[in-house]
C-alpha cells in the first residue's frame, strides 16, 4: 500500500507543471518593484528604469506580458516574495544581505555600495573619524544595515536611525536641506540623483561593491531562475546588457549644465542652417520661434540626425508614436521634425488652463511636455494644498521634485515621477531662450514671452554631449545636463 501511495505521489509531482510552464500558460510575468530611478518609474515615454527595462526584455524573451505591481518599499517586496505572490522582486537589493538569503537570487550585472553622504555646509564627513556623535540616517529594509553594523563593531560610538517612511529621495532631500547632517544611501541612487541635490556631498563608501540581484520566492522550482540566468548570460554575450547599463549609468560624470560658450558657438554655427525653419513653424503655430529653437537645442543640440538609445530621434527628438500623431513621416528631416515639434508643443500648451498668464503657461507646457500632464496636475494640486498658487511656476516647481518621494506621491493620482527632471528641463530651456532673446530678433507675429526676473546665470561648465567612436554625438533625451538616464 505504501508503495502504491509513493508511486501515486511521484506521478502527481511529475504531472504538476513547472513555474515556467505555469507562467507561459498564463502568459504573464508578475514582478513587484519599488519606484526608484534605478529600479522602476514612470518616465517621459512610459515605464522605465534599469531593472524594469531588463525585466521587460526577459518577458519578451519568454513571449509573455510583463505585469508590474508597485510596492511601497522593500519591506513589502520581501513580504510578497515570502508568500510566493509574485515571480520576481525588483528591489535593488544586494544578494549578500541577510534579508535576501532566504530567497533565490540572480545577479543582474550591477553592483551597489553603501555610501555615506553629508551636507556640504556642515562639518566634513569624508572619514569615519569625522562623524563624531552625529546620527547616520538610512532607509529601512535597504542595503545599509549590515555595513552599518560592521562599522559600529570597529567604532562603537557610531549610531544610526532607520526610516520606514522615507525612500532615498527623501533622505537626499533632508541632507540637502540640512535637516540630516549625515546619511547612507545606495551608490547607484546617489549617482542618478546627485545633480538634483547640489548641497549633498559624498563622504566615503562603507563597503566593497555588492552584486544587485533579482529575487525569486524560495518555494518556486528552479525553472524560472534557470531561464533568467540563461537570459542574462545571453544579454551579456550579445552586448545588450552593456548597452542597457550605458543608457542608464554610462555618463553620470557629465551631469552638468551645457556651457554658455558652447551654446553661443552653436547659435552662430548651427542655428543659421535651421533658423528659417524654426521661424516658419513658429509662425504657423503662433509661438515665439526662439522658444521653439530653445526646445530644439534642449532635445538635440540642433542635430537633425540625433538618435537616442530609446529610439526617439531627429531635431525635436520625437517618438515614433508622437510623429505619427502629428503627421510626420520622416523624423530625420529637419523641416518636418521642427514642424512636428511645434505642433505637438502647441497641443500640450493648449492643455494648460488659458487663465494662467504667460510666461508661466509656457513653463507649465514645457514641464508637461517633459513629465506628462497628469504628473504636472499632481504637483499643482500639492502646491494648492500647501497654500501656494497652483498657477505660478515659481510655486509649482517646488512641488514637482516631491513626486519622487513616497510621502508625497502616495497622495497623488498619477503616483511616482522623477519630478526633478521637468524642473531642470524648463530651467535649461529658459536659459537658452534668454540668450536667444538677447542675440536674436523675434521675427514672429506670435505673442512674445515676457522676460522672467528669476532666470539664472548661464553656467560655463562643459557640454553634456557624448561623442561616439564614429565622431557623432549621443544627445540627451530627458535632460540637457545629462545623457539619457541609464
Amino acid at each position: 500500500m505504501a508503495l502504491v501511495l509513493g508511486l501515486a505521489g511521484a506521478l502527481t509531482a511529475c504531472s504538476r507543471p513547472s513555474t515556467l510552464d505555469e507562467l507561459r500558460q498564463e502568459g504573464v510575468l508578475h514582478v513587484i518593484a519599488r519606484p526608484s530611478p534605478s529600479v522602476y518609474y514612470d518616465g517621459r515615454d512610459g515605464p522605465t528604469g534599469y531593472e524594469y527595462e531588463l525585466a521587460k526584455e526577459f518577458a519578451d524573451e519568454l513571449g509573455v506580458e510583463l505585469r508590474v505591481r508597485e510596492a511601497e518599499g522593500n519591506g513589502q517586496i520581501l513580504s510578497v516574495l515570502e508568500k510566493g505572490y509574485t515571480h520576481i522582486g525588483l528591489a535593488g537589493l544586494a544578494s549578500t544581505l541577510p534579508s535576501t538569503q532566504e530567497f533565490k537570487a540572480v545577479p543582474i550585472n550591477l553592483s551597489v555600495q553603501s555610501t555615506l553622504i553629508y551636507n556640504r555646509d556642515a562639518d566634513s564627513a569624508s572619514d569615519v573619524e569625522d562623524i563624531g556623535g552625529r546620527t547616520i540616517h538610512a532607509v529601512a529594509n535597504s542595503n545599509h544595515l549590515a555595513p552599518l553594523r560592521a562599522l559600529a563593531r570597529e567604532h562603537p560610538d557610531i549610531h544610526w536611525e532607520l526610516h520606514t517612511d522615507l525612500d532615498t529621495a527623501g533622505i537626499l532631500e533632508r541632507v540637502e536641506s540640512g535637516e540630516f547632517q549625515v546619511a547612507v544611501v545606495d551608490s547607484t541612487e546617489l549617482a542618478l540623483n546627485q545633480v538634483f541635490f547640489p548641497n549633498v556631498k559624498k563622504g566615503f563608501d562603507l563597503n566593497q561593491p555588492q552584486p544587485i540581484a533579482w529575487l525569486f520566492p524560495s518555494q518556486q522550482d528552479d525553472t524560472l531562475v534557470t531561464a533568467a540566468r540563461k537570459f542574462l548570460n545571453k544579454m551579456k554575450a550579445d552586448g545588450r546588457l552593456a548597452q542597457l547599463r550605458e543608457r542608464f549609468y554610462g555618463h553620470l560624470d557629465r551631469l552638468n549644465y551645457v556651457g554658455a560658450r558652447t551654446f553661443v558657438y552653436h547659435v552662430r554655427h548651427r542655428l543659421p542652417n535651421y533658423e528659417l525653419a524654426f521661424q516658419a513653424a513658429a509662425e504657423k503655430y503662433h509661438m515665439d520661434w526662439r522658444l521653439l529653437a530653445a526646445i530644439g537645442y534642449q532635445e538635440s543640440h540642433w542635430r537633425p540626425n540625433a538618435v537616442s538609445p530609446t529610439g526617439v530621434r531627429g531635431m525635436m527628438m520625437l517618438t515614433r508614436n508622437t510623429a505619427q500623431y502629428v503627421g510626420i513621416d520622416n523624423r530625420l528631416d529637419p523641416d518636418e521634425s521642427i514642424d512636428g515639434g511645434a505642433r505637438y508643443f502647441q497641443m500640450v500648451h493648449d492643455q494648460i488652463p488659458a487663465d494662467i498668464p504667460e510666461p508661466d503657461r509656457s513653463w507649465f507646457a514645457l514641464a508637461s511636455y517633459n513629465v506628462g500632464f497628469g504628473h504636472l496636475e499632481d504637483a499643482r494640486r500639492l502646491a494648492e494644498g500647501a497654500g501656494k498658487d497652483p498657477d505660478r511656476w515659481i510655486d509649482v516647481k517646488e512641488f514637482l521634485p516631491l513626486l519622487a518621494q513616497k510621502k508625497w506621491y502616495s497622495k497623488t493620482r498619477y503616483g511616482y515621477a522623477r519630478g526633478h527632471e521637468p524642473v531642470i528641463y524648463v530651467q535649461n530651456i529658459r536659459r537658452y531662450y534668454d540668450v536667444l532673446a538677447w542675440m536674436k530678433d523675434p521675427m514672429s507675429p506670435g505673442e512674445q514671452l515676457a522676460q522672467s526676473p528669476e532666470l539664472p546665470e548661464l553656467d560655463a561648465a562643459a557640454p553634456s554631449t557624448d561623442v561616439l567612436p564614429d565622431g557623432s554625438e549621443r544627445i540627451p533625451t530627458d535632460l540637457s545636463i545629462a545623457p539619457p538616464t541609464l
